[in-house]
């Protein structure tokens, strides 16, 4: 079967498409082929060894997917080869993947596989977030950073449907329309407007409920000066490139919260409290009420390039691979 695969750490116009061996279910595994494989930000963090995992080599990028399972191993009985499945925690960007059965989420004919296939990190960690770790009530107000890219996206949609009044501050005003068209109250342009200037015109008296912030660097302090009595700022990512360090006054002198969200790690530990927010997640996809909105597909052999247009903040929405 045809791989894309990571040897050493690298540049993605380093990846290599190979040759390599069909997997075989284990006990407890699935083999799904992939109809469609979804890349991220942190997938050019783990390429160049900059992500807090580092799988062994040889390995390929792009950890969801959608597609079909093949078949099953020893003690499975939750899928049956044919079923229309998604699924995260491997490298997906190849034709054919094995992985253990009780990641699998079983998705209705009526959601294509392109869509699906970029549903389960971004909206998986964003309901994670919102519900679990902010708490987002509604009539709350979400402030999202980065709000055009997968996961903005998202967190501005599921802002939405918890009922809470969403701020979209991205980079650009077609960025930001693009965000207005699902869903977005207010916009925040941070690349022609002083972001804590603007979150505090926008929040008013109250000021904002939440920040949900995936790109951190020089936008973490002035949301997290934005936030009011109680708010809540969730940490998602660095995209910006950089770590950045708060002072600690800030959250003190308002009785606000720091909060980490690390979606992969609580999958692990919480398997069925996940399956649960999936089963949420798929459901309103199905519906419409969530969009899945995916910017571009690109074909196996074009790998370097989907990674580039997610490296130069093209993408609006998620990037996936069609093996």
């Amino acid at each position: 079967m045809k791989a894309i695969l990571c040897t050493h750490f690298c540049t993605p116009d380093e990846l290599e498409l190979a040759d390599i061996p069909q997997p075989t279910a284990g006990p407890g595994e699935a083999v799904v082929r992939v109809k469609g494989a979804a890349l991220n930000f942190f997938d050019l963090l783990i390429i160049a060894g900059k992500y807090q995992n580092k799988p062994p080599f040889p390995f390929s990028p792009a950890s969801e997917f959608a597609g079909m399972v093949e078949s099953v191993g020893a003690g499975v009985t939750d899928v049956v080869p044919g079923d229309r499945v998604i699924g995260a925690g491997s490298g997906a960007a190849r034709e054919y993947v094995a992985v253990p059965a009780r990641v699998l989420v079983k998705i209705p004919d009526s959601l294509d596989f392109e869509r699906a296939a970029g549903v389960t990190v971004t909206y998986g960690t964003t309901l994670y977030a919102l519900r679990r770790r902010a708490d987002l009530k509604p009539g709350e107000t979400l402030a999202v950073l980065g709000a055009s890219g997968g996961t903005g996206l998202a967190a501005v949609e599921v802002g939405k449907i918890m009922g809470a009044r969403v701020i979209a501050c991205a980079s650009s005003d077609e960025k930001l329309a693009f965000a207005r068209s699902h869903g977005a109250d207010e916009t925040v342009n941070y690349a022609s407007e002083d972001l804590r200037d603007a979150l505090k015109r926008l929040g008013g008296e109250r000021g904002i409920d939440v920040v949900y912030d995936p790109v951190g660097g020089p936008y973490a302090e002035p949301a997290v000066r934005a936030l009011g009595w109680g708010g809540r700022y969730l940490v998602i990512g660095f995209a910006a490139g950089e770590i950045p360090k708060l002072p600690l006054n800030l959250v003190l002198l308002k009785s606000s919260d720091i909060r980490g969200v690390l979606w992969g790690a609580w999958t692990m530990r919480e398997p069925q409290a996940q399956r649960a927010l999936m089963t949420d997640i798929v459901k309103w996809c199905a519906e419409g009420k969530l969009s899945a909105h995916v910017h571009a597909v690109y074909p196996l052999a074009e790998t370097a390039a989907a990674l580039k247009a997610i490296a130069d903040r093209k993408a609006m929405g998620k990037i996936v691979l069609r093996p």
